[in-house]
């Protein structure tokens, strides 16, 4: 893939989706079309990118994207799905509009998204940010393991039904430095700090959530890696990135109480070293 290729990138304003649109303008190879929700964070010194507003919390905006897209180019070439967010706390005392919120962002927004889409997908690559958490090994983050699983659900089942040569890529990176974590935070303090049965815990989450946001994997190699399976003339239906991720998927493959039993003995000691 190469010159005049179109290539639409959500959540292209912060964090890797910010990075993964940096490093395709520098190929000046490409046609760029970029999502944003925040006006204040476009960098207006790249070339070549078309940036179009949209709030994945509401239906109009999504639609309204997509007509602007679909008002621009007959086809696009590569989809990247990189908007997303995090909700976290206990399961007992989750509000069910945060829930609903969780799976709006990360998986209702994009299964909308390509739907509005699909007069000009057409042998269309589409690549979704999905995580290690869709192995579902997290405690206090379960929202986001459930809607990144989810979203790895629907689009394989949108991949196998399709008639227009679609491919559909999940890539599920480990922890990556971005403020996606000091957001998630800040986003759910509210759930976190009145939830005092788990003060313990949580407190050492959100230290290590904060942690996360300067010492996991550099985001310019993530967003690297990523490019290049995007570009790639074949490609699998998922990868990951990082030794977490490995670690993540190789833990899946035990039986669900040993699973349980070893992340429990793990978060227990993760605590007590802390």
């Amino acid at each position: 893939m190469g010159k005049n290729k179109v290539v639409v990138i959500t959540g292209a304003t912060s964090g890797l989706g910010k990075e993964l649109l940096n490093q395709f303008a520098q190929d000046g190879d490409f046609l760029l079309f970029a999502g944003y929700r925040d006006s204040g964070k476009i960098d207006n010194q790249l070339n070549r990118v078309n940036y179009f507003y949209m709030d994945l919390l509401d239906e109009k905006s999504i639609s309204a994207a997509a007509e602007y897209i679909k008002s621009q180019v007959d086809k696009i070439d590569i989809l990247i799905n990189a908007a997303g967010a995090v909700v976290a706390g206990p399961v007992e005392v989750l509000p069910a509009e945060k829930l609903k919120e969780q799976f709006q962002i990360n998986t209702f927004s994009h299964i909308e998204f390509v739907q509005n889409l699909m007069p000009v997908l057409d042998g269309t690559r589409i690549i979704n940010i999905s995580s290690m958490a869709s192995f579902g090994h997290f405690p206090f983050i379960s929202p986001y393991c459930a809607s990144k699983r989810s979203l790895d659900i629907f689009f394989n089942s949108f991949f196998l039904e399709n008639h227009k040569n679609i491919e559909v890529v999940s890539v599920k990176p480990g922890v990556i430095a971005t403020p996606i974590w000091e957001k998630s935070v800040n986003s759910n303090e509210k759930i976190l700090n009145n939830s005092t049965e788990y003060s313990r815990e949580l407190e050492f989450l959100k230290n290590n959530a904060l942690k996360n946001t300067r010492k996991g994997l550099d985001v310019k190699t993530a967003a690297g890696k990523i490019k290049h399976i995007a570009l790639k003339s074949r490609v699998k239906s998922s990868y990951l990135i990082g030794k977490d991720a490995y670690f993540a998927q190789l833990l899946s493959y035990f039986s669900q109480d040993i699973i349980n039993l070893l992340v429990k003995y793990g978060l227990e000691k993760r605590i007590s070293r802390s």
